[in-house]
């Protein structure tokens, strides 16, 4: 089985995310990652959240999985962290399920990612990516802020190796930059 897009899903979280986004001031993306979420009906949406960072793109994950049923994730790297993203993300008027630890050892400990999205801002966000244990039948992978100094010489197949089939790759000057890449489904020989 592999990913199916759905455009009605697509359309409503879209919809959702501007209502819920409107105190927003800045563009983030967070409409379009949720629309994407949702319009690959993701049933395990996976992100990483740095200290001070923005919520709109979380809010928008959380209106994804009303959606699509599925979990949003998010992973976190300690005990502040935790409360200052559980309180922006509250009072947007919606939730995530929250782990705190190293993001890199906690993603080697969540199964069958479909959706994630990692902040570029992240020291070690290539290491967060090679740790995701993604789904068989594909995941949507986007690397947010992008166009920052760190972010510039990224490569997908750096990361991902030659384990899973890049299908396509775009990098999106929405936001600081978004740079998604699309798994395609891997067969398992049994």
């Amino acid at each position: 089985m592999k990913m199916a897009w759905s455009p009605e899903s697509a359309m409503e979280a879209y919809i959702d995310t501007v209502k819920s986004c409107g105190n927003f001031q800045e563009p983030t993306g967070a409409e379009l990652i949720s629309a994407m979420a949702a319009g690959w009906n993701a049933q395990l949406i996976v992100e990483t959240w740095c200290h001070g960072g923005a919520t709109a793109t979380s809010t928008g994950l959380s209106v994804a999985t009303l959606h699509t049923g599925g979990r949003h994730v998010c992973v976190v790297p300690d005990e502040k962290t935790s409360l200052e993203y559980t309180k922006g993300i509250e009072q947007s008027g919606h939730r995530a399920e929250v782990i705190v630890g190293q993001p890199e050892t906690a993603m080697a400990a969540i199964e069958g990612v479909d959706f994630m999205v990692v902040d570029c801002c992240l020291k070690d966000f290539m290491k967060v990516l090679k740790a995701a244990k993604l789904s068989n039948r594909g995941a949507v992978l986007i690397c947010k802020n992008a166009n920052t100094a760190t972010a510039r010489d990224f490569r997908w197949r750096s990361v991902l190796g030659w384990k899973f089939p890049i299908v396509r790759t775009v990098l999106l000057p929405v936001g600081k930059g978004l740079n998604i890449a699309y798994i395609g489904a891997v067969c398992e020989n049994n």
